[in-house]
């Protein structure tokens, strides 16, 4: 398999994945508005898979270091399918929960909590499972990380002049703090099964063209428990059945698929990139897709407009703030 063992390449992929993770959902604004969520969730979590299969028939299996992917995969104890496994399934919990609060309370209530949690708890639990880099930088490219999602959420609050009714709004908070601890921890779940070394795999532990394969199916079989149940009891509009699904059309499907091809492409090269950069740092510069996302609202979909000046001070400080942040991520590998 291909491996990957420079840092300044490890950086370049981890920054590929805060693109991938700051655009997949852009996808989603492409469909229509009847198409319902769920329906384009099942389009997206088939192609995150398939596209896992594929990276892990290529990348995974050509070069000299490591296992193929087949080789991998027979190697591995029960202990590590189970740890990927569930890694699929929480990122999938996690992700849903977080649709929903946005829903509910709005981006200005449930990022905040939601990504704050994630990237706080999944940065500190990382680096208390591999303490590489300075501590000092590392946690200090957090909290301004932390504070660009808080300037960023009171920008859209401005930007959307209301709150959600106080039932809508708390069910939301309750939803965004789960959603923010589940995604917090579905990284280090998947750290689990990797091998401290991918030029030297471990006996019984996947290289990471394995794990991140085993960990998109995890995701990809809890949907027709999660996604089964959103269909049923869908965040807005009436609920779907499975023919609505198959009578989608192909352009509905692909641009569903669309998503989940991003979305695979920056897992992927995280934890490709998570021994070079180790998990503490690939995680943390991977949310910062945040800052992405934020900059496909403000200048592609235009969410922010109309607004005062202070707002867009606040836009302005959020990007100062998530690029001193990644900075400080990035440089705390040097000393």
């Amino acid at each position: 398999m291909i491996t990957v063992h420079s840092y300044p390449i490890a950086v370049a992929l981890c920054v590929l994945t805060m693109f991938c993770w700051g655009s997949w959902a852009n996808t989603l604004k492409m469909e229509p508005r009847s198409y319902a969520f769920s329906l384009f969730y099942w389009d997206q979590a088939a192609a995150y898979l398939l596209l896992s299969l594929v990276i892990g028939l290529t990348f995974g299996s050509f070069g000299s270091s490591g296992r193929s992917l087949f080789a991998d995969l027979g190697q591995a104890s029960g202990a590590t399918y189970a740890w990927a496994l569930g890694g699929g399934v929480v990122y999938n919990l996690a992700n849903i929960l977080f649709m929903a609060a946005l829903d509910l309370a709005g981006m200005a209530v449930a990022y905040p909590i939601a990504i704050g949690i994630a990237l706080i708890e999944g940065v500190l639990v990382n680096y208390i499972a591999e303490p590489k880099g300075s501590p000092v930088l590392i946690f200090s490219g957090v909290a301004c990380i932390t504070l660009a999602i808080v300037l960023d959420a009171l920008a859209y609050r401005n930007a959307q002049g209301k709150t959600s009714e106080p039932g809508r709004l708390r069910l939301g908070i309750s939803l965004a703090l789960g959603g923010g601890v589940l995604m917090g921890l579905f990284y280090f779940l998947v750290q689990l099964s990797l091998s401290l070394k991918f030029d030297h795999l471990t006996s019984g532990k996947f290289g990471p063209y394995a794990a991140v394969l085993v960990y998109s199916l995890g995701s990809f079989l809890s949907n027709f428990v999660f996604n089964r149940y959103l269909m049923d009891h869908p965040i807005q509009g009436p609920k779907v059945t499975y023919s609505d699904y198959f009578s989608g059309s192909f352009k509905h499907h692909a641009i569903g698929a669309l998503g989940g091809i991003i979305n695979g492409i920056g897992v992927t090269s995280s934890f490709v990139a998570s021994r070079a950069a180790s998990p503490a740092i690939a995680y943390g510069l991977g949310q910062g897709g945040t800052m992405i996302a934020a900059i496909w609202g403000v200048f592609v979909w235009k969410e922010i407009k109309g607004v005062s000046k202070g707002t867009y001070v606040m836009v302005a400080a959020m990007l100062v703030l998530f690029l001193a942040g990644l900075s400080l991520l990035v440089t705390s590998m040097l000393h």
